[in-house]
């Protein structure tokens, strides 16, 4: 059964609370219903504490030039950002964003992060990148909240796939990897797109649009079950395009299974978010979708465009960012509870 997305009374889905900054934000960390972080290109972080009524900006002294794809907040006060490339960085606060501190640090050339996941009790976590020499996905990881890392020998590491020619990830939202039934799983794009179970031989190819730079998975959000996630993607050079970029994923204790949606989103995605039991919300630089039946529909929102979607952890809001500095909440009523 469908769960209704829309409210009764007429009004605009997404609701725009700031877009006067040149910045591209693609991370962005939403810890209750009044607290988000965002983080994007010109060493820019934004951070509200009203529900996104002020919205404080800040240019991260020293890295006013760096990209900062992905942020994890634990609350007002404390944060992790990625700088994705030469040298790859994470920074943390403690703070608020009034200083920052060196947590990592990886030199080597070729380095670029995509993406930051940290388990559901915030103490581990881990950073995800492009393959270097060997040809195996980057790891970094923190067990203590993001406070210390540490490079994970992905040489030594044979659960991790060696990645093809032209296969890499996507630093489009920071949500390529999650964690299911507690273990790490990410998705991989580009001339191949892939669905890999860390620390397990599993790594399966996606029935996703595959085949060029532009294509494959960029994001999975996993079910509160563990046991089910959806990926979405498609070819961000032709964002309008819209099938096969979104997958129905089903873990179980021989792998996983994979099925297609009914009516797919309305063109390429880049992130994906549970808000509910049974719904969804997906977004892309062509805009906005909903789902009421665990993906299998998806329904057009608005042709709004945004990078990355999150949904408070303590609470029900959904906030949204994107290209220009563009901040954005759902309104009530287009979510289920």
């Amino acid at each position: 059964m469908v769960v209704a997305l829309q409210p009764a009374h007429a009004q605009q889905p997404v609701q725009l609370l700031d877009s006067a900054h040149k910045t591209s934000l693609r991370g962005l960390s939403v810890v209750n219903d009044s607290v988000f972080w965002a983080s994007g290109s010109n060493g820019m972080v934004a951070r509200s504490t009203d529900g996104g009524k002020h919205i404080q900006w800040i240019q991260v002294p020293g890295f006013e030039k760096r990209d900062f794809r992905d942020i994890e907040a634990l609350n007002d006060k404390i944060a992790v950002i990625m700088a994705v490339a030469e040298p790859a960085v994470l920074l943390q606060t403690t703070d608020g964003g009034s200083s920052w501190t060196k947590v990592f640090e990886d030199t080597a050339k070729g380095m670029f992060l995509d993406a930051m996941a940290f388990s559901p009790d915030g103490r581990r976590g881990f950073v995800i990148g492009d393959p270097l020499q060997n040809n195996r996905p980057y790891l970094a990881a923190t067990e203590d909240g993001g406070y210390s890392w540490f490079k994970v020998n992905t040489i030594a590491d044979k659960q991790l796939p060696l990645l093809s020619t032209g296969e890499a990830f996507f630093a489009s939202s920071g949500t390529n990897l999650c964690f299911m039934q507690q273990k790490l799983v990410f998705v991989t794009g580009g001339i191949k797109s892939r669905i890999v179970l860390y620390n397990n031989l599993r790594n399966d190819s996606l029935p996703i649009m595959q085949g060029q730079t532009s294509t494959g998975a960029n994001s999975i959000a996993s079910a509160a079950s563990g046991n089910y996630a959806v990926v979405v993607g498609g070819d961000f050079a032709k964002d309008t395009i819209a099938h096969d970029n979104c997958v129905l994923v089903k873990l179980t204790g021989k792998g996983f299974s994979f099925n297609k949606p009914v009516t797919s989103p309305h063109g390429y995605r880049s992130c994906v978010i549970f808000t509910g039991k049974h719904s969804l919300v997906t977004c892309g630089t062509s805009g906005v979708d909903v789902s009421g039946d665990d993906g299998s529909n998806w329904q057009l929102l608005t042709r709004q465009g945004f990078h990355v979607v999150q949904q408070a952890r303590n609470g029900h809001r959904v906030y949204f960012a994107g290209s220009n500095g563009r901040i954005a909440v759902m309104n009530a009523g287009y979510t289920d509870k």
